[in-house]
């Protein structure tokens, strides 16, 4: 069996049975995968309404891609995460679906290499 190639820290418990691992190597910048159960509004899935923060709660620099046609939204660094050091992935309720409806509660991811 593979060990796992990062550690969540902390997860809400709403999305542990959500929150999956698939990498197949350690590179330092793994790119988040994150898809909703319904199409999102494009304008909404930016660097503003997702990020990633250091443990100073400083934002890192990321890519975000939405894929409308798969319904996935890619958060690729633009800087390699550091060993050790704990990271939170904050998706904000400020994305909304085409509908116009807001994420119900933030969704905040905590994990580290």
């Amino acid at each position: 069996m593979a060990k796992n190639l990062i550690e969540i820290e902390d997860i809400p418990p709403q999305l542990s049975n959500k929150v999956k691992q698939n990498l197949k190597f350690k590179t330092g910048n793994f790119v988040w995968k994150v898809r909703f159960n319904i199409p999102l509004d494009p304008k909404t899935v930016n660097k503003e309404t997702m990020y990633v923060t250091n443990s100073q709660n400083q934002r890192l620099q990321t890519y975000i891609h939405y894929d409308t046609q798969n319904e996935l939204i890619e958060i690729e660094p633009l800087e390699p995460y550091a060993t050790n050091e704990l990271y939170s992935l904050i998706i904000t309720t400020n994305v909304k679906s085409r509908g116009g409806q807001r994420l119900g509660e933030p969704v905040s991811v905590k994990f580290k290499l």
